[in-house]
């Protein structure tokens, strides 16, 4: 199993409706706002480092209003 952090960078005016469609993401386990220099953090379950990528890159990217996006893969 792989467990990985995504922050989220977001429009201004778009964190809310964000977490929502983030949130429903098949992968995405738990979601926040936050603050600081991002907006949302994601926490991400899946049983592969692929499965990570393609839901940020395919996923998380295309939604209307994220305009950045890191990810971070759990060492332990």
């Amino acid at each position: 199993m792989v467990h990985a952090f995504i922050m989220v960078k977001t429009a201004a005016g778009k964190s809310e409706g964000l977490l929502a469609e983030i949130g429903d993401l098949e992968s995405v386990a738990d979601a926040h706002i936050v603050a600081g220099n991002y907006d949302i953090i994601a926490e991400v379950d899946a049983s592969e480092v692929y499965e990570v990528l393609q839901t940020v890159s395919s996923s998380m990217q295309g939604l209307d209003g994220v305009t950045e996006t890191r990810t971070y893969i759990a060492m332990g």
